[in-house]
């Protein structure tokens, strides 16, 4: 590798883990200013959590065809325009007058923008990342947990101050600036990647069956799943579930709902990434296994999370369950990449994340629902309780596909 190619490739890193603090930043302000869309637009409960289910169906909706174009053309100009839109589509939301306009706005136009960054951009980082990828990966990673963070205290502080329609306008503008940095400065792969054979241009059906008859990345699908399900209910309802709880400010329940879980996922997702990259050299299934490990202890931290007597302890439930949620996702698409090949992996992240976010897109509506037939104040915390479950489920998958699948499907790359 020559010394320019390795100096782009952290620059690479760095370009994407700022697009991906944006991506997830303008995704996660929508529960931070909550409460203030909900008073003055007069909406119900059900129907916030529904403004979530669709963002999330959306991009269920859209990732297949974009994981597939993302295999075909130009990562660079997929991931730019991906920003610009999304960036342009948060802004205008805070031009909104009612539910359908947040649903058009927030939910369609966001997220069909935000549907075409993932299948290209990690497909782009692991090409240029053989011997550090689980690093470049969990940093990449990193970067949602740190947009999150920061939206969490910076949205609900201009929402305090300046009402709420302006942190859409203020992350939605550094967004678009940033897509007219990517025209200069972003490249695509570092060559193209045949496949064994021999086509180059792959039928969108064949993609999808690469993907489909690979059993392990099947059963990463079922944790990739579960992980998302608790995450889209938590990025939308826990700001709302400490303020009502604790009796916080939008900027204190936003600021301490995002900081502490994300500040412990930070930390889980880069020490993930370290430990993989010096372990799976020697122990090719150590990715799963960390996985399979983490997935299984976050299962108490949510439970406890719910029903902590405590803003204090609910916070450190809330930290505990983000830094084993980090340890997984440390290793979410390194994992897919070690069972598929190059040529197919951005059709591959595209349908993986296809079925991760049809399940999880139903889990804003479910805690709105149960927010409203439980007793007041206590259906949130009943929600997260039932959201475990699904980690209990993630944890299986992958234990089976250590077991069963892993050591068959494991696709041997090149190390460069």
């Amino acid at each position: 590798m020559t010394g320019k190619r390795a100096h782009y490739k952290w620059e690479l890193l760095a370009l994407l883990c700022l697009a991906f603090f944006f991506n997830q930043g303008d995704r996660a302000i929508f529960g931070v200013v909550l409460p203030s869309i909900k008073s003055e637009l007069h909406l119900t409960d059900p129907q916030l959590g529904l403004v979530g289910s669709v963002l999330f169906f959306t991009l269920a909706v859209m990732l297949p065809v974009a994981g597939y174009l993302g295999d075909l053309w130009n990562k660079k100009w997929i991931i730019t325009c991906s920003l610009l839109f999304w960036s342009a589509a948060t802004l205008m939301t805070g031009l909104t007058g009612g539910l359908l306009g947040l649903i058009l706005l927030r939910s369609v136009a966001t997220a069909g923008g935000e549907s075409f960054y993932a299948p290209a951009a990690f497909p782009l980082l692991a090409e240029h990342h053989t011997r550090t990828r689980s690093l470049a990966l969990s940093t990449h990673q990193a970067a949602l947990y740190i947009g999150v963070m920061t939206s969490g205290f910076l949205g609900g502080f201009i929402a305090d101050r300046w009402g709420w329609r302006s942190a859409f306008y203020v992350f939605g503008a550094c967004g678009i600036v940033l897509g007219l940095i990517f025209i200069w400065r972003l490249r695509d792969a570092v060559a193209e990647t045949a496949h064994e054979t021999g086509d180059r241009q792959p039928s969108f059906v064949s993609a999808w069956g690469v993907f489909f008859r690979t059993k392990t990345a099947l059963l990463l699908t079922v944790g990739c799943a579960a992980i998302i399900f608790v995450n889209n209910a938590y990025v939308v309802w826990a700001p709302e579930f400490i303020r009502e709880k604790f009796g916080l400010s939008q900027t204190a329940a936003g600021g301490s709902s995002m900081f502490f879980h994300h500040a412990a996922a930070l930390a889980g997702v880069v020490a993930g990434g370290r430990l993989t990259d010096r372990w799976v050299v020697s122990r090719p299934d150590f990715r799963l296994r960390l996985m399979g490990l983490a997935m299984l202890l976050g299962v108490p931290a949510i439970v406890f999370m719910g029903f902590a007597p405590a803003l204090a302890l609910t916070c450190l439930a809330m930290a505990v369950f983000g830094l084993f949620r980090g340890l997984y996702e440390a290793n979410t698409h390194a994992a897919l990449f070690d069972v598929i090949a190059p040529r197919f992996r951005a059709s591959a992240v595209g349908n993986m994340s296809m079925c991760s976010f049809l399940l999880g897109s139903v889990s804003p509506w479910l805690l709105g629902w149960l927010r409203g037939v439980c007793p007041p104040g206590t259906g949130l915390s009943y929600g997260f309780m039932v959201l475990s479950a699904a980690y209990l489920l993630g944890a299986a998958s992958i234990w089976a596909a250590i077991r069963y699948t892993f050591a068959t499907d494991r696709y041997r790359e090149a190390v460069r």
